[in-house]
């Protein structure tokens, strides 16, 4: 079942985000068919998949919402705002359900309750009938489990069925065991009684029937049917698709894919660092044999060549196996914003683009948590109450926005909305009431560094604690976890009209492309994702502004810092000066370096022991020599 379990996890999971995307497309254009035909799809192919495990309540539910959307399909029931709602409501659940299994392996003690509950909001079931039909559906998870073996190892569609005699089904001459082994291609059958168990002998009717008989059939639905047609009244049938056709995917085509575990991928990213490092060796090798023999130099730089090629297409290959989309791990997040939206009595609409744009793993991975972080907030201190918003002439509803797009090399994500905004002179009143800044460095502050504040420890201008975003998590928490997957974060405000953060990413994690610079005697690393540009300027450009340097590029004044003395060293002009610019917040920041030497791929290792405490050094990486080169975190020099 454990791999049963696993298909129906990722399978489950895209059809939940196929009819969310279909309910967000509804939830503007009710009568869109297409759209309502790929919703039932999506939803009646996910309650043949929930019928094999312990999800009773699950498929109640989607057995209502399938309901509802056959009539919107034959025209019968129009879907409005508050029906696109309620399938948005029970979609919920069965995502909330999914991820209960994977926890526990079930739907939790409430999920009975709160299925009801999602049954009850849809239009129209309680006068047709058709809750009722759910409920009666509870037996498909209970057979499903019994045969989970033999649903487990099937190669084509299985027909589950209930078969429940009439108690005088004996005085009229039917024999309910003897029809139930009469069905084609029995592959299980399990005799249960009527009740919750059997009951005394004492009190057992000897000519009445109280038995219900289960089973699964290998036979076609067709076949299942002509075995129970004298008793057609008294069965129950359901078709369970078999694993490889659960959400209607072509697994079974393992000529085309190949699911392997995200650990080997890892291990053989790991193997391939190892090899760009006995690679990157061969350089020094290179330089001492031809110091001596000429000839063979010639010859190892060919094979370093070579190798280098080779191992150039090896890491694009192994960096095109990790990247996934960032939907699924973003696929949580609609529902968060209503759930959030709900509990603090704010009425949001929700819009998300771009999130099947590629990403590496390890990115995919970690941008759940600060997103969810920075949209609570959003919600929470962001969104005014409808009320509020009224008075300020904005509509009620208020909008949370999530873009996703490629920049360059770097992803680029934009999470925006239009609450009440950051005040810029409460930002700073609450810095110095905290003690961190003087009031008047707190006034000298440029309105991007004032906007930063909210990143410091502890920072908060919440008056009170809440439920949804005083956590115990900071903002600062948010920014940690966004550098440490190598990405920085900007944010922007406009008091009144709202807030925008926008944070730009490495579209791949698998080796980080460095540039090696020369400070005095030392040799540093610095990720290239981190320098918008190099310049060479005479020193003569370097200009005295108050008790700093700056100069200008591009027609704007960058100031500039010098890198040996913020690394405890001295500073030694020379005629020409050399400069990273790197960005600080919004701003542009120059680094002065004394020299710019090669580039190189490699693994980047996380700070440790020592290292681990200086937080302007994001990494360490291994050369080919055997030394260390310590990897400088450029934004945190220059902040």
């Amino acid at each position: 079942m454990n791999e049963l379990l696993e298909q129906f996890l990722i399978e489950g999971r895209d059809l939940v985000a196929q009819a969310a995307a279909d309910f967000a497309v509804l939830s503007r254009d009710p009568l869109a068919a297409g759209t309502i035909d790929s919703a039932f799809r999506a939803i009646h192919t996910l309650k043949g998949s929930v019928g094999i495990f312990p999800m009773g309540p699950a498929e109640r539910v989607l057995h209502a919402a399938e309901e509802v959307l056959e009539r919107a399909r034959k025209g019968t029931v129009p879907l409005d705002g508050p029906a696109v709602g309620a399938l948005t409501a029970c979609l919920d659940a069965i995502d909330r359900w999914i991820d209960e299994l994977e926890r526990t392996g079930s739907v939790g003690d409430d999920a009975e309750a709160a299925g009801a509950a999602a049954i009850a909001r849809l239009p129209s079931l309680a006068n047709d009938g058709a809750a009722a039909r759910g409920a009666s559906q509870a037996w498909i998870g209970t057979v499903a489990e019994r045969a989970a073996h033999v649903i487990a190892s099937a190669t084509a569609p299985v027909v589950l069925f209930r078969y429940l005699p009439s108690g005088d089904c004996f005085f009229r001459g039917e024999d309910p065991l003897g029809i139930a082994l009469a069905v084609p291609e029995l592959l299980a059958l399990e005799v249960q009684p009527v009740e919750q168990a059997w009951p005394e002998l004492d009190a057992i009717e000897p000519f009445d029937c109280i038995s219900v008989l289960e089973g699964v059939s290998g036979g076609s639905l067709d076949e299942v049917k002509a075995a129970f047609r004298l008793v057609s009244d008294q069965v129950q049938l359901h078709v369970v698709a078999p694993r490889t056709e659960v959400a209607g995917t072509v697994q079974s085509d393992t000529s085309r894919f190949l699911r392997v575990e995200a650990a080997r991928i890892d291990a053989l990213a790991d193997d391939l660092g190892e090899v760009l490092l006995a690679a990157n060796a061969l350089a020094p090798i290179v330089e001492a044999a031809g110091r001596i023999d000429p000839a063979l130099a010639a010859r190892i730089r060919a094979a370093q060549s070579e190798i280098e090629s080779k191992t150039a297409k090896l890491h694009r290959s192994i960096g095109r196996v990790r990247l996934v989309p960032l939907a699924p791990s973003l696929r949580r997040l609609p529902r968060m914003v209503r759930e959030i939206a709900q509990s603090v009595g704010r009425d949001v609409r929700f819009a998300m683009t771009g999130e099947n744009l590629e990403v590496d793993k390890q990115i995919a991975d970690g941008l759940f948590e600060p997103l969810l972080h920075l949209v609570r907030n959003a919600i929470d201190h962001g969104i005014e109450s409808a009320e509020a918003r009224a008075r300020l002439g904005k509509s009620p509803e208020g909008t949370v926005s999530l873009t996703i797009a490629r920049d360059g090399d770097a992803v680029r994500i934009t999470l925006s909305d239009d609450g009440a905004g950051m005040d810029l002179a409460r930002l700073r009143a609450v810095a110095v009431e905290r003690g961190l800044l003087e009031a008047e460095a707190a006034q000298d502050l440029t309105d991007a560094a004032a906007l930063r504040l909210i990143f410091a420890p502890g920072f908060s201008t919440a008056k009170a604690l809440t439920e949804i975003s005083g956590r115990g998590v900071g903002m600062d928490a948010v920014l940690s976890a966004i550098e440490k997957l190598r990405g920085t974060i900007e944010v922007e405000s406009v008091f009144g009209q709202g807030t925008r953060f926008i944070l730009r990413l490495p579209a791949k994690a698998l080796t980080t492309r460095l540039l090696v610079v020369e400070v005095g005697e030392d040799r540093y690393g610095v990720a290239l994702d981190q320098i918008v540009e190099t310049v060479r300027v005479g020193s003569d450009a370097l200009v005295p502004i108050g008790a700093g340097i700056a100069c200008v590029l591009r027609g704007k004044t960058v100031p500039v810092l010098d890198l040996a003395a913020l690394l405890g060293g001295d500073a030694v002009p020379g005629p020409v000066a050399k400069l990273l610019v790197t960005r600080s917040g919004s701003d542009r920041v120059a680094l002065r370096v004394d020299g710019l030497a090669e580039r190189l791929d490699t693994v980047v290792r996380p700070p440790s022991a020592l290292l681990g405490g200086l937080p302007w050094v994001s990494g360490s990486a291994v050369l080919g020599d055997g030394g260390v080169l310590i990897v400088l975190d450029l934004p945190e020099l220059a902040a």
